[in-house]
C-alpha cells in the first residue's frame, strides 16, 4: 500500500527553485543516493548553463554592435558636410545669409564753427568793435608784468594814425578803421595799432606791402608822456583774419632804443601776444555763439 499522491515524482534541482528534493531512499534500495543519476543531472544542469552564457553574450554583442552602428549613422547623418541633407525647405524659402543692419539717425554733434572763419570776413564779423572791446580793462598782465592803459584812439582815417611808408600802404588797400592803446610800464611805452579790412586777403596785402618804416603813430595822452618822436623805437607788424596789427615800443624820456634793451623788446611782444589774443577770441565769441 502506498501513501501520498501517485504518478512520477519531480527530480530535484538545487537551481530550480520549488523543487522537491529527492529522497535519499528512493525506491526499494540500499538507502545509498544515486550517484549515476546525481552525476547526470548536475552534466545536464551544466550544459543548459553554459548555452544560456553562449546565448547571452551573442545577444549582448548584437546589441553592442548595434549601438555602435546607430552611433556611426547618428555621427554621418544629415548635420555632416559630406551628406546630403534631406527633407530641407526649397532655395527660395530659406533665410537671407545676412540681415540688414537697423539704421539710426545720426547723434553725434556737428564739427564746431572755426573762429577764422569770423574774423576773416567783414560780412561775419559783425560784433561790437572799439578799443573798450579790443583794449579792455584800466590795465594789462602779461607773463606776470603788469602793464597800465594809457589813452586810446579810434579812427576811419588809418593814414592819419600812421607815420613813414604805413599811411600809404593802408589807404591803398581799403583799411576802413585804425583803433589805438598805449600802454606804459615804467619809462617804457608801447602804441599798439588795429588796423580793420573788409577781407582777410586785403589785410594779408597790405601786410606784405610794409616794411621797417611801415609804422604806427605813437599815442600819447593820458599820464603818458610823448615817446618815439624823433627817437629810434622798435616796431612790429602782423596780421590775422581781416586785421592788420602793428605796435611801436621806446622810452618816455627821449632815449633810443637799442638790442640791448630787451625790456623795450618783450613789452612790444607783449602787446602783440595780447592783440592777437584779443582778436582770436572775438572769432571764438561769435563762432560759440553761432553754433547755439
Amino acid at each position: 500500500m502506498s501513501y501520498g499522491q501517485g504518478g512520477p515524482q519531480s527530480q530535484w534541482d538545487p537551481w530550480k527553485p520549488n523543487s522537491q528534493q529527492q529522497p535519499w531512499n528512493s525506491g526499494g534500495d540500499d538507502g545509498s543516493p544515486d550517484w549515476a543519476a546525481l552525476a547526470e543531472a548536475s552534466e545536464t544542469r551544466n550544459k543548459r548553463r553554459k548555452w544560456l552564457f553562449i546565448g547571452g553574450g551573442a545577444l549582448a554583442t548584437i546589441a553592442i554592435g548595434t549601438a555602435v552602428a546607430m552611433a556611426v549613422v547618428s555621427a554621418n547623418g544629415d548635420d555632416t558636410a559630406s551628406g546630403r541633407p534631406t527633407n530641407l525647405p526649397p532655395s527660395a524659402a530659406l533665410p537671407s545669409g545676412t540681415a540688414s543692419a537697423p539704421s539710426f539717425a545720426p547723434t553725434s554733434a556737428p564739427p564746431p564753427l572755426d573762429p577764422k572763419d569770423f574774423i576773416s570776413s567783414v560780412k561775419k564779423d559783425t560784433a561790437p568793435l572799439g578799443p573798450a572791446t579790443l583794449f579792455p580793462g584800466t590795465q594789462l598782465t602779461m607773463n606776470s608784468t603788469v602793464y597800465k592803459k594809457g589813452a586810446t584812439a579810434d579812427t576811419k582815417n588809418c593814414a592819419s594814425a600812421a607815420d613813414a611808408t604805413l599811411p600809404k600802404v593802408l589807404t591803398a588797400n581799403g583799411c576802413t578803421r585804425l583803433v589805438r592803446a598805449t600802454y606804459t610800464k615804467g619809462d617804457i611805452a608801447v602804441t599798439v595799432g588795429v588796423a580793420v579790412f573788409d577781407t582777410e586777403a586785403q589785410a594779408a596785402k597790405a601786410k606784405a606791402r610794409t616794411d621797417d618804416k611801415s609804422i604806427v603813430r605813437s599815442l600819447a595822452g593820458k599820464g603818458v608822456k610823448t615817446f618815439c618822436d624823433g627817437a629810434i623805437c622798435r616796431s612790429t607788424r602782423n596780421t590775422v583774419g581781416r586785421y592788420a596789427y602793428f605796435t611801436i615800443a621806446g622810452f618816455t624820456n627821449g632815449h633810443n632804443v637799442t638790442k640791448k634793451d630787451t625790456k623795450v623788446f618783450s613789452a612790444g611782444d607783449d602787446l602783440q601776444e595780447f592783440t592777437f589774443r584779443q582778436i582770436w577770441r572775438r572769432g571764438q565769441a561769435q563762432a560759440s555763439a553761432a553754433s547755439q
